[in-house]
């Protein structure tokens, strides 16, 4: 895509923002009709003719003229076809600027209140296209609003914005529309994002004012009920009062502020409009029958405490303000009273910050198409298996000098004191028992911790190597390079890497640790390494001459093979003392280590390799993908 147009199609104001596909190129804003901020109205003269804007409330002799159908969407299904006549008209002036250049090379970005719910989404979606627009995709204008500040120079809020939490408050002319924000992901609230309170309540608010202090009260209400674009003109002049007002209050505080309205209908009538601090404080504060009886600054107030006692996560730390009415200085003191620990700011055209939101939306979109098209190489490439293989070793001895201990302690000595007790019968059985034990030991929940640490310090260098080819992804889009490092986010979390120790030792790698210890048990036996079975008292000097004859008839070697299957009485047993058989375990435990380190490397080498890169890579790729996600910004 070459050029990304964002449409804020408001129920009372529209505007639309362009966007080149160039980084350095920042949205303009579409006139329409001479407007950048223009009337959400369309009307129908005789000939045909369709006419936007303000031309369309002033218009005289015009056959149909509609205003405010946005709110009506979910309503009434004939503002649809009203919501289809003004798109398509809108999209006729759009093809006339020089930058939509053809359909294929522009995409169209259209804000819906983030209170709609999927299927009225597509609904709307459908609308546009009907009308003639390229595919378009429908965005939340809440979300837009925020994307419209992360990339505001003027603001400075930046990509950290996407670290915290954020409540946007978009108050337009039909609906308050909320949207909470937590580390770059929008979160579905009980408010269902959206409360029947805009800017067009204080304009007809003003306009009910105006009409119950005319002398013509009842002629222009009968004027009003039988034509609503009269209505409508009358209630667009009200808006116009009022935003001229509040544009300058400390200007009107000392002049006039007011405008005589024209209706012709039957005959001539007058409508006064009139704008001061007493009106300003009624629009306000005072209740009206618009709102069942209560204040805008109630109904306001009220949205707000249901939307923090919504918030089951963390409050939000930013208040983010966007439409026409957030410049009313009374919106920013009511939100600080609700939310006092945020920082409440609002843009400097927060009237166009939807409109710019959308289309930068579209331009993020399309970056982060190639940016997940080159993760996603990177991770079907084999640079993350080839990073693991390279450090593999390091893991192998990091495991052994972590479990090799733990295991003659919780194994070891445990089925020693078993044969001791005379609960294993022969030497021989020891073996089977050894490896039934290892495998449950390294099953359990105390081996998996004992190799978090190593397995954490071991992925430090592999983070390292793969940072080289994740960085220039991270430049090539402009996004953060910490935002795919490994490195940063074992700071910021245990990286989900999780290994069983089952998965470094099969049984057959723990062999060398068995023979050891069944080494040692016969060595103990044979009295080898200073350890004299003649013991005192009768049992002990008849367990050595036993033993003496053995050798002597027998030989060594036929004697150790003879004592593995034999079955030792448990009285000469009792006499290898636990300590030296603890002894015999610490001297040559680093024998084992080494002999355990040669199986791994070497004798089952290709086998665990397989095994193990496959694991941990599949998990790092699987970290990969999460962090991409965490960098996209969600813009449904």
């Amino acid at each position: 895509m070459d050029i990304f147009y964002g449409f804020d199609l408001g129920d009372a104001e529209s505007a639309i923002a362009i966007l080149e596909k160039d980084q350095a190129s920042v949205p303009a804003i579409l006139p329409v009709e001479g407007a950048g901020s223009f009337i959400t109205a369309f009307a129908s003269s005789a000939n045909g003719e369709i006419l936007l804007g303000e031309k369309a409330c002033y218009a005289a002799n015009v056959i149909k003229r509609r205003l405010r159908f946005k709110s009506r969407f979910l309503s009434d299904p004939e503002s649809r076809k009203d919501m289809r006549l003004f798109a398509g008209a809108v999209l006729a002036l759009i093809r006339e600027d020089r930058r939509f250049k053809n359909r294929d090379g522009a995409c169209f970005y259209i804000g819906c209140p983030a209170g709609w719910d999927k299927k009225a989404r597509e609904c709307y979606r459908e609308i546009f296209e009907s009308a003639g627009y390229p595919p378009a995709r429908i965005v939340s204008e809440s979300r837009a609003a925020l994307v419209s500040a992360c990339q505001s120079k003027h603001l400075q809020v930046g990509y950290d914005i996407l670290s915290k939490a954020v409540l946007v408050v978009d108050i337009g002319s039909s609906t308050t529309d909320f949207a909470y924000i937590c580390k770059g992901h929008e979160t579905q609230m009980q408010t269902a994002g959206e409360v029947a309170l805009g800017g067009g309540i204080m304009d007809e608010a003003l306009l009910l004012e105006a009409l119950k202090m005319s002398d013509k009260k009842e002629e222009l209400e009968s004027v009003f009920e039988k034509s609503e674009p009269w209505r409508s003109y009358c209630e667009f002049a009200a808006r116009r009062l009022k935003e001229k007002y509040y544009s300058d209050e400390d200007y009107w505080a000392a002049h006039e502020c007011q405008e005589s309205v024209m209706v012709y209908y039957d005959r001539p009538l007058r409508l006064q409009l009139k704008m001061d601090a007493r009106a300003a404080k009624r629009l306000e504060e005072e209740g009206t029958p618009i709102l069942n009886g209560k204040s805008f600054r109630q109904v306001f107030e009220d949205s707000l405490r249901e939307v923090k006692k919504s918030i089951t996560a963390a409050q939000p730390e930013l208040l983010f303000l966007t439409g026409g009415v957030s410049r009313l200085p009374a919106i920013r003191d009511w939100c600080q009273e609700i939310f006092p620990d945020a920082i409440v700011i609002t843009g400097s055209e927060p009237e166009f910050a939807v409109a710019r939101g959308l289309s930068y939306s579209g331009r993020i979109d399309e970056e982060l198409r190639e940016f997940r098209r080159e993760v996603e190489e990177l991770i079907a490439s084999t640079a993350v298996e080839d990073a693991v293989k390279e450090h593999l070793p390091s893991l192998y001895r990091a495991a052994v000098d972590t479990l090799a201990e733990p295991l003659l302690t919780h194994v070891a000595a445990p089925v020693f004191e078993k044969w001791r007790r005379g609960e294993i019968e022969k030497l021989s059985d020891t073996e089977s028992i050894f490896e039934r034990e290892i495998a449950r030991f390294l099953k359990t929940s105390e081996a998996r911790e004992l190799l978090s640490g190593p397995i954490a310090s071991w992925l430090k260098p592999v983070a390292d190597d793969l940072e080289a080819l994740t960085m220039p992804i991270c430049v090539r889009h402009q996004i953060p390079y910490t935002a795919l490092s490994l490195s940063s986010y074992l700071k910021l979390s245990d990286m989900d890497i999780r290994l069983d120790a089952r998965d470094i030792f099969a049984v057959e790698e723990a062999t060398w640790l068995i023979d050891s210890i069944i080494t040692i048990l016969v060595g103990l036996l044979c009295g080898g390494s200073g350890i004299v079975l003649i013991a005192e008292g009768p049992v002990g000097i008849l367990a050595g001459a036993l033993l003496s004859l053995v050798v002597l008839f027998l030989g060594k070697s036929k004697m150790e093979s003879a004592l593995m299957n034999a079955n030792i009485p448990k009285a000469v047993r009792k006499l290898i003392p636990k300590n030296s058989f603890a002894s015999r375990l610490k001297n040559t435990s680093a024998a084992v280590k080494e002999k355990m380190y040669d199986s791994l490397e070497n004798v089952k080498n290709e086998e665990i390799k397989k095994r193990l890169v496959a694991e941990i890579s599949s998990q790092i790729e699987l970290c990969l993908t999460k962090m991409a996600e965490v960098v996209e910004i969600p813009l449904g």
